[in-house]
């Protein structure tokens, strides 16, 4: 059976020019866009830990310390690559051309139909990259970078309105753990 494509082609494309402009900024290598049920797969698995993650987040859970802002970053790139997987990033380019870096990850993700402009998950995805630098051992390591006055809630309830993104627009199971 034939994958298709829940929206329109015109963003999955090396034409789009904003996908152009993403490849110049972050000196990128161009790719072509495919859909494939490896890329299917891998977005629904990465969907999945996004929110297995989510769970380490609530109030009182062991993740809602020091390392909030760092397991956020990891939610938050495990969502954003789920679309990115599903519209035919492959994972391999990914990894060498977004790796941590939340904010291109939401770039990436909006040249391609993810639809998703919210200021405060924009300024989020900013202060988040690169997640690694919210690791309690890089926290050790220097002073603490500026986590914008976002509050665990804040964090919590963007978070939450970016995997419920990414399920609209994936179709994605919603967890039943929720």
């Amino acid at each position: 059976m034939p994958l298709t494509a829940p929206w329109p082609s015109r963003w999955a494309t090396p034409q789009n020019a904003s996908l152009r402009a993403l490849w110049r900024i972050y000196h990128a290598e161009p790719i072509q866009l495919k859909r494939t049920r490896e890329g299917r797969y891998l977005s629904r698995e990465r969907y999945r830990r996004a929110e297995d993650f989510m769970l380490s987040l609530a109030p009182g859970a062991p993740g809602e310390g020091t390392d909030l802002l760092y397991t956020a970053g990891i939610v938050a790139q495990l969502s954003l690559s789920s679309h990115l997987l599903d519209v035919g990033f492959p994972d391999a380019w990914c990894a060498a051309h977004i790796g941590l870096h939340v904010s291109r990850s939401l770039a990436y993700a909006n040249a391609t139909g993810f639809g998703y402009e919210c200021v405060k998950t924009k300024r989020l995805a900013d202060i988040l990259t690169p997640y690694w630098k919210w690791n309690c051992l890089s926290l050790a390591d220097g002073p603490r970078p500026n986590d914008g006055g976002f509050t665990p809630d804040d964090v919590r309830e963007l978070l939450r309105l970016l995997i419920d993104r990414v399920h609209h627009v994936t179709g994605h199971c919603v967890s039943r753990r929720r």
